[in-house]
């Protein structure tokens, strides 16, 4: 059986690893100054930083049902039997909606996957999916991997300004935090598709050390599987590839340590400065 995987430009997959794999991205949008931008396809991650240091107005909007069908409908043209489309989770966006609705359309069968996610945690599944993909699972098989690696993923992330988040309505839990945002860097986490608060602390400086901290627990806490760990960010390259040092210096040498870049959408989010950790237990006998 050939299945072919899909997944959106939440999911801030690297280029190279997209292309290797043959995985087709659908862009998500972001309306910057009335102008609307294709994720990752005509608007560079600085311009929407500086739009963003100057509380521009930014929104997004998912993609359409129409353009993951043509996505789909291309994916029979050139010969798959199936497809895995793998996406943001439906708590943030509604791109998981649109998808199933193009899925009902489509001329071959749709396994779409609500990653109850987002960014690497959600791309290291898609490519889970890919690779498992390519060893001739069915779709149903495939899904289940992608789904099982998304949730069994730790996100963990540093923002600068809650006021992003609030901005964009993707708060959740953390809105408890706004009344004290100027007096703490706090430290959030997806939790099963949502934005949740897990700790505060007084300074930057800290709530990156304690983000390290946690990387590497959660690092730890899948012994016995190969991890992965993506180090993203918005605007603040130095700070990331510095982490991205220490993590190396910290983790078994089994352990890939990647820097990624936040990807429009994502970023219009959370803001620029935002640091996050995803770390990703490989499923058993996977490799790239």
């Amino acid at each position: 059986m050939s299945v072919a995987i899909v997944t959106d430009s939440t999911a801030s997959l690297p280029g190279e690893l997209v292309a290797n794999h043959g995985i087709v991205v659908v862009p998500l949008h972001v309306v910057l100054g009335g102008q609307e931008y294709g994720d990752g396809v005509d608007l560079t991650t600085d311009e929407l930083a500086a739009a963003l240091r100057r509380f521009t107005t930014v929104t997004t909007s998912r993609p359409s049902p129409q353009a993951f069908l043509d996505v789909y409908e291309a994916a029979a043209a050139g010969g798959a039997d199936a497809v895995v489309s793998v996406h943001i989770s439906s708590d943030m966006s509604g791109t998981v909606g649109s998808a199933m609705l193009a899925a009902s359309q489509s001329p071959i069968p749709v396994e779409v996957v609500d990653s109850r996610s987002v960014g690497m945690a959600m791309g290291f599944a898609t490519l889970s999916a890919a690779l498992t993909a390519q060893q001739g699972m069915d779709a149903k098989a495939v899904a289940a991997i992608a789904s099982s690696r998304a949730l069994a993923a730790t996100v963990i992330f540093y923002v600068d300004n809650l006021e992003h988040l609030r901005r964009g309505g993707r708060i959740g839990a953390a809105s408890a935090l706004l009344g004290s945002a100027l007096a703490i860097k706090p430290l959030l986490a997806l939790s099963d598709g949502h934005i949740d608060p897990i700790e505060k602390v007084r300074t930057a400086a800290r709530a990156l050390s304690r983000l390290e901290e946690l990387a590497v627990q959660a690092v730890k806490a899948g012994e016995g599987s190969v991890v992965d760990v993506a180090v993203h960010h918005l605007d603040s390259e130095t700070r990331a590839g510095d982490l991205v040092d220490r993590l190396r210096a910290r983790v078994p040498t089994s352990t890939t340590v990647i820097l990624v870049e936040l990807g429009a959408v994502v970023g219009a989010h959370v803001g620029p400065g935002t640091i996050a950790v995803a770390v990703s237990p490989r499923p058993d006998g996977l490799r790239y």
